[in-house]
């Protein structure tokens, strides 16, 4: 599974190998980068091209993104937005399954409290995934705790859609 914290200047990703909620390890961890000197169409392009290559590389069945929930800055609010959709779009074209997570319900599933600080989520992630170093820069950790988020709901999001669709019938 890929987790995908997005940023227009940084985008964390976490490519994450679970067999089950217990038991993932990080393929790769980091963050795609662009100028802010660079036209906005040229870093958004870049962008795509990156996270095409992040997909084409891991084929992930999922690829969590980051829901962009609130922003008191309307400026990054925007370049969030827009990376946030283009990660969504990038996704689903590949064939991926596609969900978000707030940062709260991130926090809470990967912390065990949805008002966790940075430094908690990070050393959460750093258990979680077994890494003997603490993942850096925030935002690659932010991706990784997105991805071990899904993997503690989506039991439960199978479960759910099951009686949904068994309730239809």
């Amino acid at each position: 599974m890929l987790g995908i914290d997005p940023g227009l200047t940084r985008c964390g990703y976490a490519a994450i190998e679970a067999r089950g909620p217990s038991s993932a390890h990080a393929l790769s961890l980091g963050v795609i980068r662009t100028p802010a000197t660079d036209p906005l169409p040229k870093r958004l392009a870049d962008l795509r091209v990156e996270l095409a290559g992040l997909i084409d590389e891991f084929r992930p069945h999922v690829v969590a993104v980051e829901q962009v929930f609130f922003q008191t800055n309307v400026r990054t609010a925007m370049s969030v937005g827009q990376a946030s959709g283009l990660a969504l779009a990038e996704a689903w074209a590949c064939g991926c399954d596609v969900v978000q997570y707030t940062p709260n319900q991130v926090k809470g599933a990967v912390a065990g409290w949805g008002a966790a600080d940075k430094a908690q989520v990070q050393k959460m992630v750093q258990v979680r995934l077994g890494l003997t170093y603490l993942p850096r820069p925030a935002d690659a950790a932010d991706a990784a705790a997105l991805a071990l988020c899904h993997l503690a709901v989506a039991p439960l999001r199978r479960s759910v859609n099951k009686a949904l669709a068994a309730g239809r019938s």
